[in-house]
């Protein structure tokens, strides 16, 4: 995107590579060094980023969101054990329109005619979205007060070109035309570290009460703290396929996603919320209070996430637990031996369902769906709710259950008034569920609850070979 990218003020990192804005938010105590958390995080995201763009260089948007959610699932924990890591992406998609993509408490604005915004906290586990430009602006926030939404600033002269900066978002302008005071570079290829850049002060405080405030210059720490290398996996390339292919998770995160605590987990709707950590504080000014209803829904996304369930399975020559009725692995897709003796596992997630929005659920547990299932007496028994909105009134409160049964996913109609309908792959007619009749779902079916359709997709990429 060959904009103008303002940065607003803060103590969070902005990460500018091959034209894409990175922002990620910055948790630790403490100012930003270049040991942060946040700032291994960003290096990394770019380094994800040059190379999605030399593949995709019309756009790589669609390999970006698969290629993050991969780093999210096999990656992220190794950079910050125990906590999240919550960043936004914004890039070109092949279409020409915005692709965005976030994970935790991110906000994205989009400013046209209307305002509209995207938030991370509301998705089960990440935000994929791919919008027309906007007449006026897209903007990234860390969000810090969630009790009213981001605002965009006045437009200002200044513009990160490459690179890093501390800010708390960033701004790109489509109004008028990019104020850029010079040609953007070719960013360099991913982690080519042989040439010294040139220090700036963008995180020293000793040097920045002399140094220019200008957003143009470039930072890079004296002592790179070289995060492991991101391999592309070839079978992420883009196709004429619109399915979106998902890889495999680290052998540590097979079992299940850990559970976020700024996320509010299962709520698929658009609603402004309270997110973020209660403990954690932004600079010096304490984080909001959450309130009460919040924090019954955190708790109880996080019992949900914390289930851990043991079945009966195969490992895999990297000891992945896999189904033992598959020839390769659920999680990475390698070839998993037959021959061997079946022996108790965790059950790693089954699948992952995407909403026609783009806000997806990572499939660990068994769940009640509907526009209003939190006060359900399913949920009560223990389901995790999966609110969805659909203003067409053809969902029901409590519409069906997704249970899971060994390796099997199982969708039950729950005698909704508009019924239940599945197409599954392959297939070009809906089919209408029997009420409390449970079907097993297969990778590529797709669900029409209402006027909104979902479609499970496979967790672990495609067979090798």
């Amino acid at each position: 995107m060959d904009r103008q990218v303002e940065v607003v003020a803060g103590d969070h990192v902005l990460s500018r590579v091959a034209g894409a804005v990175i922002l990620v938010a910055h948790r630790e105590r403490g100012k930003l060094t270049p040991e942060s958390r946040a700032v291994i995080a960003a290096r990394a995201l770019g380094d994800l980023v040059a190379d999605a763009t030399e593949l995709s260089p019309q756009g790589p948007g669609r390999l970006v969101a698969r290629q993050a959610t991969r780093w999210l699932m096999k990656e992220a924990e190794r950079i910050s054990p125990g906590e999240p890591i919550e960043f936004g992406i914004l890039c070109a998609s092949d279409s020409g329109g915005v692709a965005i993509f976030l994970h935790g408490s991110v906000t994205a604005v989009l400013a046209g005619n209307a305002v509209e915004y995207y938030r991370g906290s509301d998705a089960a586990f990440t935000v994929d979205r791919v919008a027309a430009p906007p007449t006026r602006a897209v903007a990234l926030f860390i969000d810090e007060n969630r009790s009213r939404p981001p605002e965009l600033p006045e437009r200002g002269i200044g513009s990160l070109i490459e690179g890093l900066a501390p800010a708390a978002g960033a701004v790109v302008w489509f109004e008028g035309e990019p104020v850029l005071s010079r040609p953007q570079p070719r960013p360099a290829p991913a982690r080519q570290r042989d040439v010294e850049p040139p220090p700036t002060a963008a995180f020293d405080s000793d040097r920045d009460r002399h140094a220019d405030r200008d957003l143009e210059a470039t930072w890079e720490p004296e002592h790179d703290p070289q995060p492991e290398p991101i391999p592309l996996d070839p079978n992420l390339i883009p196709t004429r396929t619109s399915n979106r292919l998902l890889p495999g998770m680290d052998p540590d995160l097979a079992a299940l996603i850990p559970a976020d605590p700024v996320t509010e987990g299962l709520d698929l709707h658009h609603a402004p919320t309270e997110a973020g950590n209660p403990n954690e504080t932004a600079g010096t000014n304490p984080a909001p209070k959450p309130d009460p209803d919040l924090q019954r829904r955190l708790e109880q996304t996080a019992k949900v996430n914390a289930l851990t369930v043991k079945v009966l399975g195969f490992k895999c020559a990297r000891a992945h637990p896999s189904d033992p009725r598959a020839a390769f692995c659920t999680v990475c897709g390698m070839p998993v031996d037959q021959t061997q003796h079946v022996a108790e596992v965790i059950r790693p997630p089954l699948g992952m369902l995407v909403l026609d929005d783009g806000m997806t659920y990572m499939v660990t547990a068994d769940a009640v769906v509907g526009r209003d299932p939190e006060h359900s007496d399913a949920t009560r028994a223990g389901l995790a709710p999966l609110r969805i909105d659909d203003n067409s009134g053809g969902m029901s409160r409590v519409h069906a259950e997704i249970r899971l049964v060994n390796w099997d996913i199982t969708l039950i109609d729950l005698g909704s008034t508009n019924g239940t309908r599945i197409r599954p792959p392959g297939y070009r007619d809906w089919v209408r569920l029997q009420p409390n009749q449970p079907c097993t779902l297969v990778p590529g079916t797709e669900l029409m609850l209402g006027n909104r359709v979902l479609r499970l997709e496979p967790v672990a990429p495609p067979p090798f070979g």
